[in-house]
């Protein structure tokens, strides 16, 4: 059973979001938070498998909750999905540089959402590559003082940097395979070393990181 909190600062929307998740046999929510504060709080107590998080909330907003619920040990395991409007893109950026595991729509259809859990549950990053490429490639681009360096990848072999190429592309493990010649065994394996030399928390991040780098451009070369 997968264990879902649901974090959002309206009660009509937490209601809706229970009653889908609940629909679902294989999934149940464990609590539901108004607010950031609330949110981190029900976290540590619950130790959910996925949070979908809001980003505009009262006293402690999604990002700044996502940021704590990410960094602390207690809840590294913890897997943040945001909820989020195209409007929000600039937090959203944010939010995935703080640790969470993806984004998707408000206006999700039902069914895509509850798969969007499973997927991030199971630890796998919930990126739509049409969109997240575009969002993180612009905000990559403007400046940011607070933006830590992102890491070097001297670090990387030739043929790990072409995996992160297609990782930040969207590509699965199996697609990864399939354009390098590989089994999707090894193919993972490249994965799982570029998330520890690059002291990345999922693939999410790694995304992150090629677009941060410069591996991977706005024009996707």
């Amino acid at each position: 059973m997968i264990r879902v909190l649901v974090a959002d600062d309206q009660a009509l929307v937490r209601g809706g979001f229970r009653v889908l998740v609940e629909s679902a046999p294989d999934l149940e929510v464990v609590g539901e938070a108004s607010d950031g504060t609330e949110a981190v709080a029900l976290a540590r107590k619950e130790r959910p498998d996925v949070i979908l998080m809001d980003i505009r909330m009262p006293h402690l907003d999604g990002l700044e909750a996502t940021r704590v619920i990410c960094g602390a040990e207690e809840t590294e395991d913890v897997r943040v999905l945001i909820l989020t409007t195209f409007d929000l893109d600039e937090y959203v950026y944010a939010a995935l540089r703080a640790g969470a595991s993806g984004f998707l729509l408000k206006d999700t259809p039902p069914n895509d959402l509850l798969a969007g859990i499973r997927v991030v549950a199971a630890g796998d990053a919930l990126l739509a590559p049409s969109v997240t490429r575009q969002l993180i490639s612009e905000f990559v681009r403007r400046p940011d003082s607070d933006r830590p360096p992102p890491p070097t990848l001297d670090i990387l072999t030739a043929r790990e940097r072409e995996v992160l190429m297609l990782v930040a592309r969207g590509w699965s493990n199996a697609e990864i395979a399939e354009r390098l010649y590989l089994s999707p065994a090894t193919a993972k394996t490249h994965v799982g070393r570029l998330l520890t030399k690059l002291q990345a928390r999922d693939r999410t991040q790694l995304v992150v990181i090629a677009y941060e780098t410069g591996l991977v451009t706005p024009s996707g070369t």
